[in-house]
């Protein structure tokens, strides 16, 4: 039977113009080893679908507790309709109303083989679907998976209990682990999402993971020089930086290529048939075409490369050829870098994207592992790197790009201790122990083409690495000096050789005198040209400034409990002592918000506690941003007024930013809320509303093509960070009136209204969640809701703007009785209003923890999605945010980090 037979069952149970899941496509050809992705899947029960790449198709095995490592679990799974190849990498939401409905995230993925009988197929996927196909037809499958969480060997046992009953077992070996659930490792291996932040509106992001997208077409190269690092004065910490371990290894590149391997050392020497577990482990990958960058090292017994094993594990001379080789060590390449994708170059993709690529579609294996990375705390990692006893690290930006053999500024290697290569020339007679062997290495770097002398290297050799060395060394001898003319040389007994071999050397300093210090010999350089190596100048290094650091959080947990501690008394003035900063508060007992049934008069001392609690998780949100004032000195039934702009002296630590402005025709001055001292004051001067606007002064890596001038003129101000915001800002206001509105009054808050605002709420989620745009959810404060799609600093608010108006109105065209986008109001007729105007710079719409001046003092505060047709909206006050903020944590902690591209949609619109 054909694919396309065997998917009829998946396409019957699908509206396609409804769902995202992947229709059936015609078949391509596959390559390397079969594979295998277990989904987990929250539908109206949580499971997870175990399916399996079978004869073009996936047979697919809902597991209804999941899998366990225990082999004394039988899990039941029952077999379903066959999937698509292509469903194997789908997550998001599958909308309401579709079958299946609710959050898929690919929780493992691989390759895999049958293992019956101890023989596996890995790279013969013919032989390997035969005796899958006889499996099934058995009722018994046993397998081993090479996954990111699931490994070893596996079993499908069919059941008499029903035709499509099946158990899942673990077979005992030493992947099996009783004691350990593998099912607390909740994230996906592709976007890194959880199932709960995808009923919390987080989605992957489809632009940056979609391959076709990736990079522009190029064909397979068949050689490649690799980047190289420059040397980093000294550990650091940066946000627009990651940062890897240092490897003491061969640096080799792999060209993988329709289950042809060829590795390739630095100077591009052959090494494919020196590291055969390697090749194997890339041979089974199911990617056409891949060339991947990274190092090869020798693990000792503690599991840490040594240079020194790898020689004499891998057995390779100067010259790439096989010598005599222990194998004592176990062999694993660390890939670090994709620069080649099926039929795509991808070099010129910021590092950031490459390494989501890399980490979606290697399979690790026992001789092929992905390098681990740390973001912006360089510090740290360096620390704990050489605890480990790690060379040090390499430090890298997120958005450079690869350029092949340059030393870009954008790859630093930061060192625990002095190493380099360094070209032997030449070497002394050795006596007692040595007599047979050499003394000491003469060695040195080449310079303008010459090569410098740079001293003796006397230590670091055993008794085999002596005999070894002594061996080449003989075999290279030369009449006369390779170095140029050096008085130290001429007072030496000296045999000298052709500059074929490099060592590679650690040492304390280089002396005044140019010299080594403390030189130890650590190995042989067979990847490394001798007419490549130059020498390491600390003059050249390079130093980065970490930007200024943000207060650590138990840092401000501390001056926020002092201001609290501070605010118990009973003084109506008061002058508190902030972060070092004395701010002087007064009228602590006017009444801002007048009593209710429920609750007495709100104060001004109410206020300034609820913003002093509230610092923590609504500051981070707020930095950087220029913001409006909402003033009510009088209290909310009072005169009220907006405050753009500020012409008095401030106190020193509220932070500013000039901008022009096309209203006042010149430059003004905005107020940022950058820290708790300016929270607390905004307090004091009674405004009441927190409005800042949808963009950043701050320029991180995905604005480092802005400018930050924003003075002068509309041009400059255009083209600046300020014109990009960060989100695109769904604002919906329900005009659907209680009957007990003044004449020409707004609705008030109903339960009839808020109750088709969540219905049209939900609504606009699934469109959002087809395109596949992560939406975060808060109450107005009002009547209202926010729906907040974080995207990528590409696009400039008319674009922003652009959008929530084209998707406002594809929801109006499905919910037309429901949903309109008419700006005048007489016009909007008891239905929900889109208001996408509010994607304009400069526009206010109330930050998240926001008070707001309405009876009860309400907050407008982050939802989860799946608590929303619970809640109203008089729930969120001024007495209950911070107690549910202590139990839940900030919703929209991070938000930043589900950021879209709006590529995809913006061409599908042309």
């Amino acid at each position: 039977m054909s694919a396309d037979e065997t998917l009829e069952s998946y396409k019957q149970k699908r509206d396609f113009a409804g769902t995202r899941e992947p229709a059936p496509a015609p078949e391509a050809s596959r390559w390397g080893a079969l594979t295998f992705v277990v989904q987990k899947h929250a539908a109206r029960r949580l499971h997870y679908d175990v399916r399996l790449e079978i004869d073009g198709v996936l047979k697919s095995w809902p597991v209804p507790k999941g899998p366990s490592l225990d082999p004394h679990d039988k899990r039941l799974a029952v077999m379903v309709e066959d999937h698509p190849l292509d469903y194997a990498g789908f997550e998001g939401v599958i909308g309401h109303g579709n079958y299946g409905a609710g959050q898929v995230i690919v929780w493992d993925a691989g390759v895999y083989s049958p293992d019956e009988g101890g023989r596996l197929s890995f790279n013969n996927r013919e032989e390997a679907e035969e005796r899958m196909l006889q499996g099934l037809e058995d009722g018994k499958l046993s397998f081993a998976l090479r996954g990111r969480k699931m490994r070893g060997s596996w079993t499908l046992v069919k059941t008499a209990r029903g035709p499509r009953d099946w158990l899942l077992i673990k077979h005992r070996d030493g992947y099996a682990d009783p004691d350990r659930d593998i099912l607390e490792d909740d994230r996906s291996v592709v976007s890194g999402l959880t199932i709960a932040e995808l009923k919390a509106g987080r989605l992957p992001d489809l632009s940056r993971a979609a391959r076709s997208d990736m990079g522009r077409p190029g064909s397979f190269p068949s050689k490649l020089k690799p980047a190289l690092a420059r040397i980093g004065r000294q550990p650091f910490s940066h946000p627009d930086w990651l940062f890897e371990p240092k490897l003491d290894g061969f640096r080799v590149l792999a060209f993988v290529q329709r289950g042809r391997v060829t590795l390739r050392s630095r100077n591009a020497i052959d090494l494919t048939e020196h590291f055969p577990g390697v090749v194997e482990e890339l041979q089974s990958q199911p990617e056409e075409e891949l060339v991947l960058d990274g190092e090869v090292v020798a693990l000792d017994e503690r599991g840490l490369p040594s240079f020194g094993l790898l020689q004499q594990s891998s057995g390779i001379d100067e010259k790439g050829r096989r010598r005599r080789s222990d194998g004592s060590a176990p062999i694993v390449y660390y890939p670090f870098d994709l620069l080649h994708l099926n039929g795509r170059n991808i070099q010129k993709l910021p590092l950031s994207q490459r390494k989501a690529l890399l980490s979606s579609v290697l399979i690790p294996g026992d001789a092929v592992q992905l390098v681990e990375h740390v973001e912006a705390d360089g510090e740290r990692f360096f620390d704990a790197a050489v605890e480990l006893g790690l060379e040090g690290m390499v430090a890298k930006r997120k958005d450079g790009r690869y350029e092949p053999g340059v030393r870009a500024r954008s790859w630093l290697k930061v060192k625990a201790e002095q190493s380099q290569e360094l070209v032997v020339g030449g070497y002394t007679a050795g006596s007692g122990a040595r007599e047979s062997t050499f003394g000491a290495l003469l060695v040195g770097y080449y310079e303008d083409g010459k090569l410098r002398y740079a001293g003796r290297v006397g230590s670091g050799f055993d008794g085999s690495t002596l005999e070894d060395l002594s061996d080449r060394l003989r075999g290279l001898k030369a009449r006369r000096p390779p170095f140029l003319p050096d008085a130290e040389l001429d007072k030496l007994d000296a045999q000298w050789v052709r500059p074929k071999l490099v060592a590679q050397v650690k040492f304390a300093q280089w002396t005044g005198e140019d010299r080594l210090r403390a030189p130890v010999f650590l190995g042989l350089r067979s990847d490394i040209d001798p007419r490549s190596v130059r020498r390491e100048s600390e003059e050249a290094a390079i130093s980065v400034e970490s930007p200024a650091s943000e207060p650590e959080p138990d840092d401000l947990l501390r001056k926020v409990t002092d201001t609290l501690s501070q605010l118990s008394s009973k003084q109506e003035d008061l002058t508190l002592e902030i972060a070092g900063h004395r701010l002087k508060v007064t009228n602590l007992g006017k009444e801002l918000w007048p009593a209710t049934d429920s609750r007495p008069a709100v104060t001004k001392r109410d206020m300034i506690r609820f913003y002093a609690r509230m610092g923590p998780v609504v500051l981070p949100h707020l930095r950087g941003r220029p913001i409006t004032l909402t003033r009510y000195p009088d209290g909310i039934h009072g005169e009220s007024f907006y405050q753009k702009h500020w012409g008095h002296k401030l106190p020193e630590f509220v932070e500013t930013v000039r901008l022009f402005s096309s209203h006042n025709e010149g430059d003004v001055e905005y107020i940022m809320a950058n820290n708790l001292p300016t929270l607390i004051w905004l307090a004091q001067i009674a405004d009441i509303e927190l409005h800042p606007w949808l963009s950043r002064t701050v320029r991180e890596s995905e604005a480092g093509h802005l400018g930050t001038t924003f003075t002068g003129s509309g041009e400059e101000l255009e083209a600046s960070v300020l014109n990009y915001p960060d989100f695109i800002a769904f604002d919906l206001d329900p005009y659907i009136y209680s009957g007990s509105e003044k004449p020409g009054g707004e609705p008030e808050l109903n339960r009839r209204a808020f109750a088709k605002v969540v219905e049209v709420a939900y609504a606009l989620k699934d469109i959002l969640d087809q395109l596949s745009l992560s939406s975060f959810l808060k109450t107005s404060g009002k009547t209202g809701l926010h729906i907040y799609v974080p995207i990528v600093r590409r696009y400039d608010y008319s674009v922003a703007r652009k959008t929530c108006e084209l998707v406002g109105r594809f929801l109006m065209q499905h919910r037309p009785q429901d949903v309109t986008m008419e700006w005048t109001v007489s016009k909007r007729g008891e239905r929900i209003f889109l208001d996408h105007n509010q994607n304009v710079r400069g526009k206010n719409t109330a930050s998240i923890y926001s008070l707001r001046p309405l009876p009860g003092a309400p907050v407008s505060t982050p939802l989860r999605w799946d608590e929303l047709d619970k809640i109203y909206p008089t729930d969120f006050t001024i007495d209950t945010v911070p107690d549910r903020v202590a139990e839940l944590g900030d919703l929209w902690a991070g938000i930043l980090e589900s950021k879209h591209d709006l590529s995809r949609l913006l061409e599908s619109a042309e």
